[in-house]
């Protein structure tokens, strides 16, 4: 199975992974999505919340693209309306004026090891394996090496925590970074071989959903739609994280997991909501500011993090108006 996950990443490195679902309307253009890898149980709330959008009229379509890299580059380009990921250094750097609208998750990640690891000092000089280069991953691994006084070994890029968490098991790292249910998978699986090595808080961004502000102003009402909708899904799981289960589409790219995955999803919600890994809110001004500072400590924007400006970053009209 290893040998296939190196050869999917290997091409698709190379050439975006193209899934979709288009919805034709004679009065909207397509809203068009990237997404930042294959669809898993950690997009099942945001698939939701297509859904509600789709009920209320957004026409859109995704395509998957094999990192957050790529779909950030898909963006610039113009050939994807909005992306997911944290562009922050993108944005300071390019000319395009890209803007966060929604915050879909917090950097709420494990370093997960091999026994030789008891703390991230262990860690110095030693490699790691990552998701994707500039992604939320590799900021928590510059953040690392700035609070803890160490340096990291060389890093590897491998999409996806699922595919990391294989290539732990199979013997290909002995250090990488875990979302929370992949950290659960992992340790249920290996905790006689693995160690979680104690980890300091974080609030800032892992994902969210940007675009180029002159598109998000000239199909606003589009962005409405989504941002509510998405605003109304993370509303409801935190008072409930079993919805995400029992609303998720079986016909769509969620319900087409593998069973033993969608049987997971109410223990995954249920952790991740009360874990921290969702804002109820989108994130909205606590986010951007908590944002500043680490992704200023991940060396991914310049300037002392009290003197950035927010709104060089977010655009706050569509939640502003979906929280009203």
């Amino acid at each position: 199975m290893l040998q296939v996950i190196k050869k999917i990443a290997g091409f698709a490195a190379a050439i975006p992974v193209v899934f979709g679902l288009a919805f034709s309307t004679a009065h909207a253009e397509t809203l068009r999505i990237a997404l930042a890898e294959t669809p898993s149980d950690e997009m099942a709330a945001f698939f939701l919340a297509l859904d509600r959008a789709k009920a209320n009229g957004l026409d859109y379509e995704w395509t998957a693209f094999a990192d957050e890299e790529l779909a950030i580059q898909s963006v610039l380009s113009g050939q994807m309306n909005i992306g997911f990921g944290t562009p922050y250094a993108a944005m300071q750097r390019s000319k395009a004026p890209l803007r966060i609208i929604f915050q879909l998750s917090k950097l709420k990640f494990f370093p997960v090891t091999t026994k030789e690891f008891t703390t991230l000092e262990d860690l110095d000089g030693k490699p790691i394996m990552l998701h994707s280069r500039g992604g939320g991953t590799d900021s928590i691994a510059n953040v690392i090496e700035e609070r803890v006084g160490i340096k990291l070994g060389d890093r590897s890029y491998v999409p996806g925590s699922a595919n990391r968490v294989v290539a732990m098991m199979a013997g290909q790292a002995n250090a990488t970074i875990l979302d929370l249910s992949n950290k659960n998978k992992i340790m249920k699986e290996g905790s006689d071989r693995f160690n979680v090595l104690p980890m300091f808080d974080v609030d800032a961004s892992d994902e969210a959903l940007f675009a180029n502000l002159d598109w998000i102003q000239a199909n606003s009402e589009q962005v409405d739609i989504l941002v509510k909708a998405l605003v109304s899904v993370w509303q409801d799981m935190t008072k409930d994280p079993t919805i995400i289960g029992r609303e998720t589409d079986p016909d769509g790219p969620i319900g087409q997991l593998p069973k033993e995955i969608l049987a997971e999803l109410d223990g995954f919600y249920k952790d991740a909501v009360e874990g921290g890994l969702y804002d109820p809110n989108g994130g909205g001004r606590k986010a951007a500011k908590a944002d500043m500072e680490w992704y200023a400590a991940a060396g991914q924007l310049d300037g002392d993090p009290a003197s950035l400006n927010i709104e060089d970053f977010w655009y706050l009209a569509p939640l502003d108006a979906a929280m009203k």
